[in-house]
């Protein structure tokens, strides 16, 4: 579909700038923005600094998320730009400041709240819909978090959540605002073309000898050969460790006797509750009549024990759990309220117990399996403890080497032999390594930015020593040394004469096609006929376009408030065009789906637009501002 909305966002973003939301003015944070001291920090919001650590921290955060979302296409140079980085701080001043509004204004989110959404992450569930406490407590591992800091993570975000939607959701644009931006995406117009083709016109054109070395002279860039480095190199890395670190069996059972209490498989319990909840702050009489019900439950599961799971699915009032017959899954200290873990602590397998109040409401709680604490036997041990003895060994290995490796390039710089001879790697060789990494060569150690810096240092490139020790990846170092160096060449003119003569053949028929396409359009204009253009088409934004795409722009964008309009236009490896306007009409029907649809839309961009401000507005209260300073690390980065 040719839909304006979506290939022209752009334009319609203008449209309804004018439209709607003429007095909005996007000032951005550098309207906060202090000229002063900047030692307390990168910024500074509600009497708080923002820290230089702080700012590092965001970042890695995002380009850690980006990394895991973009797996190969992941590219960090796209988070190593001054603006990139100044992003990452005019975000974390907003944060800050929509978190200090939050506090403010007393705003938070229930426990109760803060447990349901936990529970319907579905990372954390198993396929059967239980909870998953081992996928949960590994998450949480791998972000360095406990589950109290979770929590409140949770219980932050769900409350910026919260009052971002009630903001967004107040936001509305005046019916006859969409309905203007609608009739503009339904605008049919009725264009007749005239093509002044290229190839009407080659055969006008005489390229000289002259005319082809003017155009090779004034780009020569086009015909620049870089500069390139034939190199040797050695790598330090793991795999070139790994075959210098044995682990003894005698090694393994000592660690095992040293830790046997690492490997004993702590008591497992399964548990299933139902409860009948009541709400904070209720009256007596309320309280009473969630209790009397939760009562009347128990005297029922104790009638029926084998049908709790029934039961609960008829009887609990706890979303998360009683869809499963009340399961809650392998129980772990610190999940739930202390009354309900303690309870489920002191049952038996198969046992029932009785009343148990918690803030939540009232709780009836059944153990559904007990798996006593087991000692894992040595050998059953013994993989992990080889395997954990050897990452513990390469590390100090790797340590060792890596001193060993520097010492050696940077006192023998004559040759990398020295180190491949000691160390036990493998002098390679690698050919036409630019100054800047090629994509084509991937994560290839020598295709490094700081690598390829040392190799093409004067030293290097002049004296054909050996470079310094470059980490190009964590536990990879490389050093290498320049074999042969190419100088930056151009490419002969009688190499590139073909292409340059059909380069010049092509550029002098459009301007023979242009100049006549000029003339013809100044002449319509003038005499305001048809005489010469095709036949009449039928343009729409919301259909594919009848003529080329970049003629059908120009005919949307032309100014139809007296017709018949003209408008010509290069056409790309077309030639040039020249397009008559006779008629602007809308259709006889409209696609009222499709206006519901962007009546949304715009809503939607009103919304985000309220948002805005609203956080303009709190960072202003708060008295945010980003000091001079911090632009700094940004222009050290290029």
């Amino acid at each position: 579909m040719f839909d304006f909305v979506r290939n022209n966002k752009r334009v319609m973003y203008g449209v309804l700038a004018l439209l709607i939301v003429p007095s909005f003015i996007f000032v951005g944070v550098d309207s906060y923005q202090n000229r002063g001291d900047s030692a307390a920090g990168v910024a500074e919001v509600d009497g708080r600094s923002i820290t230089q650590q702080e700012w590092d921290d965001a970042q890695r955060r995002q380009i850690d998320q980006a990394r895991q979302q973009l797996g190969p296409q992941f590219d960090q140079k796209m988070f190593d730009t001054p603006e990139a980085k100044r992003e990452v701080l005019e975000n974390l001043v907003a944060e800050r400041a929509v978190n200090a509004a939050i506090a403010r204004n007393h705003l938070t989110v229930s426990d109760q709240a803060i447990f349901k959404a936990i529970n319907e992450i579905q990372g954390f569930r198993k396929p059967d819909g239980s909870f998953d406490m081992d996928q949960y407590k590994a998450a949480l591992a791998a972000q360095g978090m406990t589950p109290e800091m979770f929590d409140a993570r949770m219980r932050r975000d769900m409350a910026i959540q919260q009052l971002a939607g009630s903001i967004q959701a107040t936001a509305f644009a005046p019916r006859s605002v969409a309905s203007r931006v609608s009739d503009i995406n339904d605008q049919e117009r009725e264009v007749q073309e005239l093509l002044f083709p290229i190839a009407a016109y080659l055969p006008q054109v005489k390229v000289t000898d002259e005319m082809v070395k003017a155009y090779y002279d004034k780009n020569a860039q086009l015909f620049q050969i870089p500069e390139q480095v034939k190199a040797e190199y050695v790598v330090l890395d793991q795999a070139a460790v790994e075959s210098q670190v044995s682990v003894s069996d005698a090694e393994v059972e000592q660690f095992y006797k040293a830790n046997e209490k690492r490997f004993v498989t702590p008591e497992q319990r399964t548990a299933s509750h139902i409860l009948i909840t009541k709400t904070q702050g209720a009256k007596p009489a309320e309280e009473a009549a969630a209790k009397a019900k939760a009562e009347a439950v128990l005297a029922e599961v104790r009638k029926n024990p084998a049908d709790f799971a029934a039961i609960a699915k008829a009887q609990s009032q706890d979303p998360g759990s009683a869809g499963q017959g009340g399961d809650l899954g392998v129980v772990e200290k610190g999940l739930f309220a202390k009354p309900v873990e303690d309870a489920i602590y002191s049952l038996k397998e198969g046992e029932v117990s009785g009343i148990v109040a918690s803030e939540f409401g009232y709780h009836i709680i059944k153990v559904t399996a007990v798996t006593p604490s087991q000692q894992k036997p040595l050998e059953a041990a013994k993989a992990e403890i080889a395997d954990e003895l050897k990452k513990t060994k390469l590390s100090k290995k790797y340590s060792e080497l890596a001193e060993s490796f520097n010492d050696i390039v940077y006192e023998q710089s004559d040759s990398l032999k020295p180190a491949a001879d000691k160390l036990g790697l493998q002098i390679q060789t690698v050919d036409g390594l630019g100054r800047k990494p090629n994509p084509a060569l991937g994560a290839a150690p020598y295709n490094n930015d700081k690598f390829l810096a040392a190799l093409y240092s004067a030293d290097s490139i002049k004296n054909k020593r050996n470079t310094e020790a470059v980490e190009a990846a964590p536990a990879v170092l490389i050093s290498g040394r320049v074999v042969e160096f190419k100088p930056a060449t151009k490419r002969p003119l009688a190499e590139v004469e073909a292409a340059i003569r059909q380069r010049v053949t092509q550029e002098e028929a459009l301007r023979l096609a242009r100049e006549a396409g000029e003339a013809k359009l100044k002449a319509a204009k003038a005499a305001g006929d048809a005489a010469g253009f095709g036949e009449v088409k039928v343009l729409s934004r919301t259909k594919e376009p009848v003529i080329n795409t970049a003629a059908a722009l120009a005919v949307f964008k032309a100014d139809v408030t007296k017709l018949p309009a003209y408008v010509g236009v290069e056409v790309p490896n077309v030639g040039y065009g020249v397009y008559r306007i006779g008629k602007v009409s809308q259709p006889a029907q409209v696609d009222q789906a499709r206006r519901s649809q962007e009546a949304q839309q715009i809503n939607g961009l009103v919304g985000q637009a309220e948002l805005y401000n609203f956080v303009e507005a709190v960072k202003a209260k708060a008295k945010a501002k980003i000091h001079a300073a911090a632009a700094k690390p940004a222009q050290q980065a290029e």
